[in-house]
């Protein structure tokens, strides 16, 4: 089931952010700086501001036992090199034991029919899954970018969807 996050899902939000992040991005160990990220980005507090800023909205897909993926969507976010967009999908996550039953799918469709306008996002340029998923989905590759954490800079691709009538 697809609905809109309520704050009492933020402790559940959080612990599904860190499982994620820590599965898709950390390779070979946990660095400190890894550590830090995670630990001070994805806390209970920070996830209930997002949760209650009315420039975003977040989908959430519950599951009989639980939140099993969540998407946070951005509502005033203009895209960076000059594309015409202001929808940001800024997080798309899905526990990967999860992975390949729709969730995803459904949570994008839950975000698009909110925005009803472009929708644009950012991966990780060696994020194969994620980058196939979003191609599969219509979105189109428009540029790069990079997430800066400490002192590495990671590049990223920029994706950009558009509603069949714009």
């Amino acid at each position: 089931m697809i609905r809109q996050a309520s704050p009492e899902d933020a402790a559940a939000i959080a612990a599904l952010s860190i499982e994620v992040w820590l599965s898709t991005y950390v390779k070979q160990g946990i660095t400190p700086a890894f550590a830090n990220y995670v630990l001070s980005h994805f806390t209970i507090d920070k996830t209930l501001v997002l949760l209650n800023d009315p420039k975003r909205v977040s989908f959430v897909s519950q599951n009989s036992d639980g939140i099993d993926g969540v998407l946070h969507l951005g509502l005033d976010r203009a895209a960076p090199d000059a594309l015409q967009a202001t929808v940001e999908i800024e997080t798309l996550y899905v526990q990967p034991r999860h992975h390949g039953r729709g969730i995803g799918q459904a949570l994008l469709r839950a975000a698009q029919a909110h925005a009803q306008r472009p929708i644009w996002l950012t991966t990780n340029a060696k994020n194969s899954p994620a980058i196939g998923f979003y191609l599969a989905q219509g979105f189109a590759h428009a540029g790069c970018t990079d997430f800066v954490l400490g002192d590495r800079a990671y590049p990223n691709n920029i994706y950009l969807w558009t509603p069949a009538d714009n």
